[in-house]
């Protein structure tokens, strides 16, 4: 059993030693030049780089033996229910919760919080990206069951974002691009992509390599369309509380 588990594991540690290398390289060029940090500083930054060098290499290790094997099997599964309409809110649970748990969006809504002083709260922006990927996965879904071109969601929903940033702060526009790019992380490009691809093969009339892919595209697009949503709200409660204040300003000289 242990050796099946890591089984590869060598090939999977060197992948990820490539992977860093550069930025170490470029770490110890800035070091001996630029920065200068003194030493328990390195011993920190030495420590960082090992535990993400185990953990990767881990996480690879894992999608390969558990995380892809078992998606395709799943989708295989629910491709398979005589019920194929409820594939699409399973969609949505499953991409909801996958990106509630995606480790790349964890670090973007603490970035936010943190740059923004507590503006845009962690837990919104959480909830607002993991809602947008939900729709997104239904709607791939949808798409494989009724047997959709890609372009019918990804052309209108560019034209829409594009129409949507006018209205969006251009706080909220570069937060919600970023949101795109974070949420097709490893939890969605893994499990999710890989349940795609069992359900589209056991699907009549459906082609894996047609069909089963392009939802990382769809998964891409949504944050974006409800980040600008929910700065789009903002910008309106803004707006609002700015009417108010200037009504209470107005109020309060008249007054005197």
């Amino acid at each position: 059993m242990n050796i099946k588990v890591f089984q590869g594991f060598g090939q999977t540690m060197s992948e990820v030693a490539i992977a860093l290398l550069p930025l170490i390289v470029l770490f110890a060029i800035f070091q001996l030049f630029f920065l200068k940090l003194g030493v328990r500083k390195l011993l920190d930054i030495t420590l960082g780089i090992l535990l993400t060098f185990l953990g990767l290499s881990f996480f690879l290790q894992g999608v390969h033996i558990g995380f892809l094997p078992i998606g395709e099997e799943f989708g295989k599964s629910l491709g398979s229910i005589d019920h194929t309409w409820i594939l699409i809110p399973i969609g949505f649970v499953l991409g909801f919760f996958a990106t509630y748990a995606e480790p790349a969006v964890r670090v973007l809504i603490q970035q936010v919080e943190k740059a923004s002083s507590g503006y845009i709260p962690e837990k919104v922006l959480l909830y607002t990206v993991s809602i947008g990927v939900g729709l997104s996965v239904a709607l791939s879904m949808v798409r494989i069951l009724a047997g959709f071109s890609i372009w019918f969601f990804i052309l209108p929903g560019y034209i829409l974002a594009l129409v949507m940033v006018k209205y969006a702060s251009k706080t909220f526009t570069s937060i919600a691009f970023d949101s795109g790019g974070v949420a097709t992380g490893p939890m969605t490009a893994t499990f999710i992509l890989a349940m795609f691809v069992g359900i589209a093969s056991v699907t009549e009339g459906r082609d894996p390599l047609l069909d089963g892919f392009g939802m990382v595209a769809l998964v891409a697009l949504a944050p974006i369309l409800s980040v600008l949503t929910l700065g789009i709200l903002y910008s309106r409660k803004e707006k609002e509380q700015y009417v108010h204040e200037e009504t209470e300003t107005k109020t309060h000289r008249y007054d005197r």
